[in-house]
């Protein structure tokens, strides 16, 4: 099995840099690929940026583009016809059927998803996702790249939406959105109970290691009582939804669950990325 080496990331937004900057912390040459290189700001050491695909194949693409299925579809067939069947091809998408994106693939056992947790560079680990066909080589070759990257591997065995990370996540929203648009709670409620509560719980145990740390017997007791009175159902919340028509839409425009009127945002955002490497830092202890 031969080591990835050279590794084009397709996007500079705010995952794109991230990405490139765990591949070159990996001693990898990265290539970013961009539509304005200009306008490409705060470049990692040993990683380039450019406006067209390099003459010489990648061992990894990894595609960071606009969720957009046509764009990536588009994107895809671009670099096939450029380098053929030579590289292992990602995608990082997040929403987007990564099956739908598979299955036109010239070599689909040499596609598959790494999905990264923004900020890509901060957490030390990465989701990687087979689809029907990737292959087993592809598979422990990328692997095996993230892991000279610093970076372990959820393995997530079939492409379903929103793959590990996201459904919990969303599934937690989905239970939090519906607390505070029923006015049981508010948003500084939910985020005091994750901040000071159940997110330190997890770091120490993890959620299914404490349950069996508590004894099966008593979570199946509480799931009896508690599961069939959560908020079922399989649409959007409507208070989000009317917050996002609104324009309300958070940091960005001021207001959103939260008041951001005269708060420092980018200050708050460096507080918070200094708390997380701390954090983590304590987590990773033997």
């Amino acid at each position: 099995m031969n080591d990835i080496k050279p590794v084009l990331i397709a996007g500079y937004g705010l995952m794109g840099r991230g990405i490139a900057l765990t591949f070159a912390r990996g001693g990898h040459p990265t290539v970013v690929l961009s539509r304005d290189p200009s306008k490409a700001a705060d470049i990692p050491e040993g990683v380039s940026v450019v406006g067209e695909l390099p003459a010489a194949a990648p061992d990894l693409i990894i595609e960071s583009i606009p969720e957009d299925m046509g764009l990536k579809l588009a994107f895809f067939e671009k670099i096939e016809k450029a380098y053929g069947d030579g590289p292992v091809i990602a995608s990082n998408t997040s929403g987007l059927s990564l099956q739908e994106l598979a299955d036109p693939r010239r070599d689909p056992a040499n596609f598959l998803g790494i999905h990264y947790f923004q900020p890509a560079e901060a957490f030390p680990m990465v989701e990687v996702i087979r689809c029907a066909k990737t292959g087993g080589a592809a598979f422990e070759r990328v692997r095996a790249a993230l892991k000279r990257n610093g970076q372990d591997t959820i393995e997530v065995n079939r492409p379903l939406n929103g793959f590990v990370i996201n459904r919990l996540q969303h599934a937690l929203l989905h239970e939090a959105f519906y607390l505070v648009q029923e006015g049981i709670c508010t948003a500084r409620d939910v985020d005091n109970f994750c901040q000071f509560m159940f997110g330190p719980r997890m770091c120490a145990t993890g959620l299914l290691e404490q349950k069996d740390i508590s004894g099966l017997n008593t979570t199946a007791a509480a799931q009896s009582g508690i599961v069939p009175t959560l908020f079922h159902n399989n649409e959007v919340s409507p208070m989000l939804l009317d917050l996002a028509a609104r324009g309300d839409l958070g940091a960005k425009t001021g207001k959103g669950l939260y008041d951001w009127a005269g708060r420092d945002v980018d200050a708050l955002k460096a507080r918070a990325a200094d708390k997380l490497r701390r954090i983590l830092a304590i987590v990773q202890e033997p």
